[in-house]
């Protein structure tokens, strides 16, 4: 089993930057392919952001440049840093660890709001 806990979300200014946090534990949360994902207001959750146990990422065109999605494999823990947030951008987001490439386990997933 995997439980993943989300942190960092909250209200910011366009322009601003956040940087979620996603702590894993369990006894198959390590070594796992992590993501994250978002689900704006109104509309379906989508990728962000994912990462494999070997470091290597894959970014959502809109965020390309923007984003940067990183890990601890030590502490179990992915990181979304975000910078030159966007309205646009707001969402609940969520972490997302995948086990052998098929099994899925998600957090309950952190508000973001960019508004002024």
């Amino acid at each position: 089993q995997v439980h993943l806990v989300e942190s960092g979300g909250g209200l910011v200014q366009p322009g601003g930057s956040l940087r979620l946090s996603c702590a894993a534990s369990g006894s198959d949360s390590s070594g796992n392919a992590m993501g994250w994902y978002r689900q704006p207001p109104g509309k379906q959750r989508e990728l962000v952001a994912t990462i494999t146990s070997g470091g290597n990422t894959n970014y959502a065109d809109s965020v390309k440049g923007r984003f940067t999605i990183s890990r601890d494999n030590a502490k179990n823990t992915v990181f979304l840093q975000m910078n030159s947030l966007k309205p646009e951008d707001t969402a609940v987001y969520y972490c997302k660890s995948t086990r052998y490439g098929v099994i899925n386990y998600w957090g309950k997933g952190t508000l973001v709001t960019v508004s002024s």
